[in-house]
């Protein structure tokens, strides 16, 4: 079965989901060359990836509305407490 266009709602997802690689990167260069420390790194990549997977999460449960015919605005970010735990 061929894959939908993505709606506009998606490509928001998928470039915030760009954006926050691209921060991860600047804040992983930032630490290799002394710009922060570990700690605010591990802090702030941290949040980084809470946010992504819920991100991910709200993608992929968009596209599973749609692929059984319903709304994929009846999708919700979940608490990353939630999201976290899943497996790829």
């Amino acid at each position: 079965m061929q894959q939908p266009p993505e709606t506009s709602a998606e490509q928001a997802i998928l470039s915030r989901i760009s954006a926050m690689v691209g921060d991860e990167k600047t804040l992983r260069a930032l630490m290799e060359s002394g710009g922060i420390d570990g700690t605010t790194e591990r802090q702030r990549l941290a949040a980084l990836e809470r946010e992504l997977d819920q991100c991910w999460d709200l993608l992929r449960q968009r596209r599973a509305l749609a692929d059984v015919g319903e709304n994929p605005g009846g999708a919700r970010v979940r608490p990353s407490s939630t999201v976290e735990g899943y497996q790829s």
